[in-house]
């Protein structure tokens, strides 16, 4: 898990072909998929970020990947084209940008940066979004988070909530609400390794 990013775990999804394959859906190559990642991918990590600053909001998100099958997008390329992936994927953007407004100010955005249509954009976000769960979904089902996993049911009950989740996300953050900087999520919500999730588009996810 230790290194990877979004950008990292989609290049890799599919063969090496995730982002490519996301891309035709589109009608894009492979050179202007990688753009539009790149340009979309800052705003859903900002997002995420966002939403597990605090331990509830760890809770809910680790809740998330236990229920729902986001694997499927990340690993197979013929659920890229389904209605109900971007159906899934606009559930996960209002938990993640919120409001519509901004995910259409995302795309307006990401299309001035890349000079790709913003409709196009913003039928691909919630698609995007969607394969960025799946790969959450992925990293922590991975040896090291699974450890963390059973720590946490071993352990007396956390003051962040009740259950398996509840201990979970005390755990995850050294047993303090206020230690975001425990946050083991933070890496791997880094939109494309360069240390920060916090664009300009996070102004934005602040007027919530």
């Amino acid at each position: 898990m230790a290194g990877l990013n979004f950008f990292d775990m989609l290049s890799q999804a599919q063969e090496g072909d995730a982002i490519s394959n996301l891309g035709k859906q589109f009608g894009l190559n492979g050179s202007s998929s990688e753009m539009a990642v790149k340009a979309l991918l800052p705003a859903i990590s900002s997002g995420f970020k966002r939403n597990t600053a605090q331990p509830e909001g760890i809770s809910a998100l680790l809740g998330a990947l236990q229920k729902g099958n986001h694997q499927q997008y990340i690993d197979n390329a013929d659920q890229l084209s389904r209605p109900e992936t971007s159906a899934d994927g606009n559930v996960i953007l209002g938990k993640v940008l919120g409001a519509k407004s901004v995910s259409r100010e995302v795309a307006n955005r990401a299309a001035q940066q890349t000079g790709i249509d913003s409709g196009i954009l913003k039928k691909m976000l919630p698609v995007l979004a969607a394969m960025a769960m799946g790969s959450l979904g992925k990293q922590t089902a991975q040896p090291d988070m699974m450890q963390m996993i059973t720590k946490a049911m071993g352990g007396a009950s956390s003051s962040a909530g009740g259950g398996l989740l509840g201990s979970l996300a005390g755990s995850l953050l050294g047993g303090s609400k206020k230690n975001s900087t425990a946050n083991p999520f933070a890496a791997l919500l880094d939109a494309d390794g360069d240390g920060s999730v916090m664009d300009d588009v996070f102004s934005l996810l602040s007027k919530r």
